[in-house]
């Protein structure tokens, strides 16, 4: 009998927590071994045992606007990204170890100096470590997007996490989301439209074709290929306050699974 069975029939029903991922190990090869173990201590967030709010300037050692990407996949794309702004410091937060051995390579061999990286899940990142009003922007791309049905709840972008992420981006920031399947654009655009109070079309919705200072990557090249359109939905921040609602972001839509991830 499982725990919904125990329960009274007045109780609250028990909902798994939303997570931005379900943790998958790939295989390491020695040079993504040799990356987690020489350079992570070197390039990536180093976070406190205790939840404690990093301070952005310190930990690039400068004041700069701050990009977070959740879920980066190999991170060439996002490395690409840094080394054509370098005037832009960039946290990018994935908990596939190869992928994250993959990108602290390439900001290794591309001499990069404004890029941070995270194996931390996203909401933890997002609800303990960065304080309000610290990113001047938040980028996902291409998560997972739970195609059947039954799976939708275990979508990233809900309501709860897009008011969280709102918390997190300063006015006048931005929130740019990225799918190549259809019905999660048309998801993404109806939860963007339940949170006007706090982010507003920056443009066209979706936009005409890939914006410029997003490269390709490769789940993008992946869902071409499979003959998928490409969405990008970029929204800006309003000045409009706002507050997470910590029961909604830590309670989700029954969980009959594993949590979140990116594909």
């Amino acid at each position: 009998m499982n725990d919904l069975a125990n329960r009274g029939a007045d109780e609250t029903p028990f909902y798994r927590r939303i997570r931005s991922f379900v943790r998958r190990e790939g295989r390491l090869t020695p040079g993504q071994q040799r990356a987690l173990d020489d350079l992570f201590p070197r390039f990536g967030l180093q976070l406190p045992d205790a939840a404690e709010p990093l301070d952005l300037n310190t930990v690039f050692g400068r004041t700069a606007p701050v990009t977070l990407e959740i879920g980066f996949g190999d991170g060439e794309s996002l490395a690409e990204q840094a080394a054509r702004q370098p005037e832009r410091d960039f946290i990018g937060t994935e908990v596939h170890r190869p992928g994250v051995g993959h990108l602290l390579r390439e900001v290794e061999q591309r001499g990069l100096t404004n890029v941070r990286v995270s194996d931390a899940d996203a909401v933890e990142l997002l609800e303990h470590y960065l304080t309000p009003d610290s990113l001047d922007c938040v980028q996902v791309f291409f998560p997972d997007p739970w195609h059947k049905k039954r799976h939708h709840k275990r979508r990233l972008i809900q309501p709860a996490f897009v008011q969280h992420l709102a918390t997190r981006i300063r006015p006048g920031g931005r929130l740019h989301l990225a799918t190549d399947w259809a019905d999660y654009a048309e998801h993404m655009i109806a939860v963007m439209e339940e949170c006007t109070p706090w982010f507003e079309p920056d443009g066209p919705v979706p936009a005409p074709g890939r914006p410029p200072d997003r490269p390709e990557t490769k789940f993008e090249r992946r869902g071409l290929r499979r003959g998928h359109t490409v969405a990008d939905l970029v929204y800006r921040r309003t000045q409009a306050p706002a507050a997470a609602d910590a029961g909604s972001f830590g309670r989700a839509s029954p969980q009959d699974g594993e949590p979140v991830r990116r594909s």
